[in-house]
């Protein structure tokens, strides 16, 4: 809703030094609303009398947050309603039973596929809260976010970059600075998808990488952008943290995860273009020994290899 936008990007601006790196989409203030009971579900859009009922009771309470704690103006519900009724009918051919449509597809033989977001560090359960999105982001939670609770899942493909990034604020262990950073970004164009801003990035954290493909349940990792890394001589791996002065292998709990040091390997790097590359034989051997360190190290075998942006760019293994 409109009001969602506005309370997410008044309260990234209260906290100002303090604030989470949200993308003022709203999406906090959504589920809030949500578990708090005075969300509108989608199916109330097309009743008038329960959408102007809702839209009243909605605009009390946050007019109360606009006016005295962000002093900006109050809500007006019947301006709210009158740009739902048109709203809404831009979404009404797109709305519908998802379960039903899910069921459906399953029992005519079809194969659904299920796409998460974002990924397991910024889950709100187990990420790195309360530096995190506010809907769950691990494969366990796939069937109730399509609308089909009872689907089983078969198969869980993780997606891992051969580095990592970072959008928003909160501890990144293995985070690079300066021209180094700035290096790797170019090479890997990671700038936000919605806003633009430059993602923070720095090499593979197997620690952290680990930690999330058991906390999806990953049967198989897809390894992303191996072509990003071909500029190094070197590439370099975090290993390991360390803990209090102890090396540790575990994922250590988000109000601790800021003492944490990486600890680095490095392994020889190869030097040349491989995003032609089709076949897994046809890769250089740094490179494919780089891919079966990760999934050693990780515990899950890789068995999709991209090295470009697009379609074809994979190798399967």
């Amino acid at each position: 809703m409109p009001y969602h936008v506005l309370l997410d990007t008044y309260e990234e601006d209260r906290l100002a030094g303090k604030a989470y790196g949200s993308t003022k989409s709203g999406i906090a203030p959504f589920y809030a609303d949500k578990v708090s009971k005075i969300g509108i579900q989608v199916n109330e859009l097309f009743d008038d009398d329960v959408l102007r009922e809702r839209l009243e009771k909605v605009c009390q309470l946050k007019n109360a947050l606009f006016v005295h704690l962000y002093h900006k103006d109050p809500l007006d519900p019947q301006a709210l309603y009158d740009e739902m009724v048109q709203q809404r009918e831009l979404i009404r051919p797109y709305v519908g039973d998802a379960a039903r449509f899910v069921h459906t597809a399953l029992r005519e033989g079809k194969t659904v596929l299920l796409e998460g977001q974002l990924g397991t560090m910024k889950d709100p359960d187990f990420g790195i809260y309360p530096m995190t999105t506010s809907s769950n982001a691990i494969a366990a939670y796939a069937p109730v976010g399509s609308g089909y609770p009872e689907v089983k899942i078969e198969k869980v493909v993780g997606v891992v970059k051969a580095y990592s990034s970072c959008v928003g604020e909160g501890p990144f262990t293995c985070e690079w600075f300066g021209e180094e950073a700035e290096q790797l970004r170019q090479a890997g164009g990671e700038y936000g998808a919605k806003t633009g801003r430059p993602r923070r990035v720095g090499p593979i954290d197997l620690v952290a990488t680990r930690y999330g493909v058991q906390c999806q349940g990953a049967t198989d990792i897809a390894l992303t952008k191996l072509d990003v890394l071909s500029y190094m001589d070197e590439i370099p791996i975090c290993a390991h943290y360390t803990l209090n002065g102890e090396q540790i292998d575990y994922f250590p709990f988000p109000a601790i995860l800021p003492d944490a040091k990486p600890v680095w390997e490095t392994m020889p790097g190869w030097k040349c273009d491989i995003s032609g590359v089709r076949k897994w034989e046809d890769l250089p051997q740094a490179a494919r020994d780089y891919v079966e360190y990760v999934e050693k190290a990780i515990g899950c075998p890789i068995t999709y290899v991209s090295v470009g942006p697009e379609r074809d760019s994979i190798i399967l293994r």
